[in-house]
């Protein structure tokens, strides 16, 4: 899990115990991931500003309201992902409601069919319904993707099939390319519009072993996050026909979207393409070595039991599960972290009585660790799971 996803996760602890956290986290010497958003402000924005000009130049106005170094990251990701047109917004939950929105009133039909643990679902408080006035619907409640059949036998009508590429609450999983060509092409029979929910999309071309454009070929709009994999500051673009977006704009102003300058956010956006985008694909082939090396260090450890998910990482983000509390595992991490300074853990989740589960990201700092360290450090952990367990 990431500094910037535990709100998200539901990660509520008392003060005292999350800074505790937070401060071994940022004073670990050595991390399999760390987020930006981690980092001092001050630290943020001496690098944003010793950065900025190797991508933009710094003697341009500034952005007022959407043109200049905005438009230029809109230019960039509709090239990237191959589509007529892009709007940047401040937020990607603004960027769907508004992209499901259109459609909603394109299609003639409110209904959008996507997946239960989707982010709309998960973490927007209601907000297709409660704002939009969408309904949503399920066609699948396993742990994956709609397959094409389940998208053509479903019983209900609806206007949008909405896919989250990857799946991030069932353990970011991907369906393969030939699985992800007949859903959409089962949607396409019933009519509805494909809309990609891509804040990760990012890192899904290893796993597909396509291009970026030619995986957003298969949707009719795509929308795109700037600061979970590419470290950005914020801000998220929807990409799609230029008609689409022309109107995505005004609904934009009509939400509150249309702000008054975004430079900052945007010269970040531009890094986050220039500098992390290219190291994704290195990113998630290490996160397989550190997945078969925290399965081989627990099983030595003599762990009863132990789960990753997928078994193979379809990024370089994955689920680790463990049959322990969550309460034994976080006081392992924290000690751990704090005692070594090696943080391999920052955050464990209840899944079930005596069951826990973290999501595992490994970035720049995370091609550092062999194999050999990753083993090293679970075994260590699982030290302190014992340390834990007894004292609890």
């Amino acid at each position: 899990m990431t500094e910037s996803d535990g709100a998200e996760r539901g990660e509520h602890n008392v003060p005292d115990e999350r800074e505790r956290r937070q401060a071994a986290f940022r004073g670990a010497t050595r991390v399999l991931s760390r987020a930006g958003a981690a980092a001092p402000l001050g630290e943020r924005l001496a690098r944003l500003a010793a950065d900025a000009s190797s991508v933009y130049d710094l003697d341009q106005s500034a952005d007022i309201y959407g043109d200049g170094v905005v438009a230029e990251v809109e230019r960039r990701v509709a090239g990237l992902l191959g589509k007529e047109a892009a709007a940047f917004f401040p937020t990607g939950t603004m960027a769907q409601q508004v992209a499901l929105r259109c459609w909603a009133g394109r299609t003639g039909n409110s209904t959008v069919a996507l997946h239960p643990l989707a982010h709309p679902e998960r973490h927007e408080r209601g907000a297709l319904g409660a704002v939009s006035g969408l309904r949503t619907v399920h066609p699948t409640r396993e742990p994956r993707l709609p397959s094409a059949d389940e998208i053509r036998d479903f019983d209900e009508p609806f206007g949008t099939l909405m896919l989250e590429l990857p799946l991030r609450d069932a353990g970011y999983v991907l369906p393969t390319w030939e699985e992800l060509s007949e859903t959409v092409e089962a949607a396409r029979e019933r009519d509805a519009v494909v809309h990609f929910d891509g804040a990760r999309l990012w890192e899904s071309t290893a796993h597909f072993g396509r291009p970026l454009d030619e995986i957003a070929a298969l949707a009719d709009s795509v929308y795109v996050s700037f600061y979970k994999s590419l470290q950005g500051l914020g801000g998220a673009v929807l990409a799609g026909p230029e008609t689409l977006v022309e109107e995505a704009r005004t609904w934009r102003h009509r939400y509150g979207g249309q702000v008054f300058q975004q430079f900052p956010t945007a010269l970040s956006a531009l890094l986050g393409l220039e500098r992390e985008l290219p190291r994704l694909p290195a990113y998630v082939a290490h996160a397989r070595v550190v997945a078969d090396a925290l399965r081989d260090g627990f099983a030595a450890a003599e762990v009863p039991w132990v789960r990753v998910h997928p078994e193979v990482p379809h990024t370089h983000e994955f689920q680790l599960w463990l049959p322990y509390p969550p309460e034994v595992l976080n006081k392992a991490a924290l000690a751990q972290a704090e005692e070594t300074k090696t943080a391999l853990f920052r955050y464990w989740d209840a899944a079930g009585p005596g069951l826990s589960y973290t999501e595992v990201s490994v970035t720049g700092e995370g091609l550092e660790w062999t194999a050999d360290d990753v083993r090293a450090a679970a075994l260590e952990f699982v030290r302190r799971v014992g340390t834990a367990a007894g004292s609890a």
